[in-house]
Protein backbone atom coordinates (compact mmCIF):
# COMPACT_ATOMS: atom_id res chain seq x y z
CA UNK A 1 0.00 0.00 0.00
CA UNK A 2 1.31 3.43 -0.91
CA UNK A 3 0.00 5.09 2.26
CA UNK A 4 1.41 4.84 5.77
CA UNK A 5 0.20 5.85 9.21
CA UNK A 6 0.97 9.51 9.80
CA UNK A 7 0.65 10.64 6.15
CA UNK A 8 -1.25 13.87 5.47
CA UNK A 9 -4.05 13.10 3.02
CA UNK A 10 -7.06 14.83 1.50
CA UNK A 11 -10.42 13.14 0.86
CA UNK A 12 -11.27 13.44 -2.86
CA UNK A 13 -14.88 12.17 -2.96
CA UNK A 14 -17.89 11.71 -0.72
CA UNK A 15 -19.48 13.88 1.93
CA UNK A 16 -16.06 14.71 3.45
CA UNK A 17 -14.63 15.86 0.11
CA UNK A 18 -11.81 18.35 0.58
CA UNK A 19 -11.16 17.41 4.21
CA UNK A 20 -7.46 17.18 5.08
CA UNK A 21 -6.34 14.90 7.87
CA UNK A 22 -3.79 12.38 9.05
CA UNK A 23 -4.03 8.62 8.56
CA UNK A 24 -4.63 7.06 11.97
CA UNK A 25 -5.19 3.41 11.04
CA UNK A 26 -4.87 1.25 7.92
CA UNK A 27 -7.22 -1.67 7.23
CA UNK A 28 -5.32 -3.66 4.59
CA UNK A 29 -7.86 -6.43 4.01
CA UNK A 30 -10.65 -3.97 3.21
CA UNK A 31 -8.41 -1.46 1.35
CA UNK A 32 -9.56 1.29 3.70
CA UNK A 33 -7.90 3.88 5.93
CA UNK A 34 -9.10 5.81 8.95
CA UNK A 35 -8.54 9.55 8.42
CA UNK A 36 -8.70 11.75 11.49
CA UNK A 37 -11.83 13.92 11.41
CA UNK A 38 -13.20 12.60 8.10
CA UNK A 39 -16.34 10.54 7.36
CA UNK A 40 -18.04 11.11 10.72
CA UNK A 41 -20.76 8.65 11.75
CA UNK A 42 -23.06 8.67 14.77
CA UNK A 43 -23.36 5.54 16.89
CA UNK A 44 -26.30 5.20 19.27
CA UNK A 45 -25.52 3.47 22.56
CA UNK A 46 -28.38 2.00 24.55
CA UNK A 47 -28.72 2.97 28.21
CA UNK A 48 -28.32 0.31 30.86
CA UNK A 49 -29.30 0.16 34.52
CA UNK A 50 -29.55 3.85 35.27
CA UNK A 51 -26.99 4.98 32.71
CA UNK A 52 -28.64 7.11 30.03
CA UNK A 53 -28.20 6.26 26.39
CA UNK A 54 -25.94 8.46 24.30
CA UNK A 55 -24.90 9.33 20.78
CA UNK A 56 -21.18 9.04 20.01
CA UNK A 57 -19.59 10.56 16.91
CA UNK A 58 -16.97 8.25 15.36
CA UNK A 59 -14.63 8.39 12.35
CA UNK A 60 -15.53 5.72 9.79
CA UNK A 61 -12.98 4.25 7.34
CA UNK A 62 -12.55 5.71 3.85
CA UNK A 63 -11.62 3.61 0.79
CA UNK A 64 -8.04 4.23 -0.40
CA UNK A 65 -9.25 5.17 -3.87
CA UNK A 66 -11.01 8.17 -2.33
CA UNK A 67 -7.93 9.79 -0.79
CA UNK A 68 -4.80 11.45 -2.16
CA UNK A 69 -1.59 12.44 -0.42
CA UNK A 70 -0.97 16.15 0.19
CA UNK A 71 2.06 17.55 -1.61
CA UNK A 72 4.27 19.34 0.94
CA UNK A 73 5.46 21.90 -1.63
CA UNK A 74 2.13 22.97 -3.15
CA UNK A 75 -0.40 21.78 -0.54
CA UNK A 76 -2.51 20.15 -3.25
CA UNK A 77 -3.47 16.47 -3.73
CA UNK A 78 -0.96 14.32 -5.58
CA UNK A 79 -0.35 10.72 -6.54
CA UNK A 80 2.41 8.69 -4.90
CA UNK A 81 5.40 7.34 -6.80
CA UNK A 82 8.65 5.66 -5.90
CA UNK A 83 12.26 6.60 -6.50
CA UNK A 84 15.11 4.14 -6.13
CA UNK A 85 18.48 5.63 -5.21
CA UNK A 86 21.80 4.27 -6.44
CA UNK A 87 22.43 2.62 -3.09
CA UNK A 88 19.16 0.66 -3.47
CA UNK A 89 16.97 2.56 -1.00
CA UNK A 90 13.38 3.10 -2.08
CA UNK A 91 11.66 6.37 -1.15
CA UNK A 92 8.12 7.59 -1.76
CA UNK A 93 7.73 10.79 -3.77
CA UNK A 94 4.79 12.93 -4.83
CA UNK A 95 4.17 12.88 -8.58
CA UNK A 96 3.20 16.56 -8.75
CA UNK A 97 6.49 18.03 -7.55
CA UNK A 98 8.84 15.06 -7.19
CA UNK A 99 9.47 15.89 -3.52
CA UNK A 100 9.79 13.08 -0.95
CA UNK A 101 6.66 12.35 1.09
CA UNK A 102 6.80 14.01 4.50
CA UNK A 103 4.90 12.41 7.36
CA UNK A 104 2.89 14.52 9.78
CA UNK A 105 4.90 15.38 12.88
CA UNK A 106 2.04 15.18 15.36
CA UNK A 107 0.93 11.66 16.15
CA UNK A 108 -2.50 11.02 17.55
CA UNK A 109 -2.29 10.18 21.23
CA UNK A 110 -4.54 7.42 22.44
CA UNK A 111 -7.25 8.72 24.69
CA UNK A 112 -7.08 7.20 28.14
CA UNK A 113 -10.31 6.22 29.75
CA UNK A 114 -10.88 8.10 32.96
CA UNK A 115 -12.26 6.02 35.80
CA UNK A 116 -15.87 6.76 36.55
CA UNK A 117 -16.74 7.75 40.06
CA UNK A 118 -18.95 5.36 41.94
CA UNK A 119 -21.07 6.58 44.82
CA UNK A 120 -21.69 4.07 47.57
CA UNK A 121 -24.61 4.66 49.84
Amino acid sequence: MKYQIGDSVVVTTGKSKGHQGVIVKILNKQDRVLVEGANKKIKHIKGREGDPGERVELDAPVHISNIAIVDAKTGKPSRVGYEIAKDGTKTRITRASGQPVVKATAKKAKAKKEPTETIKA
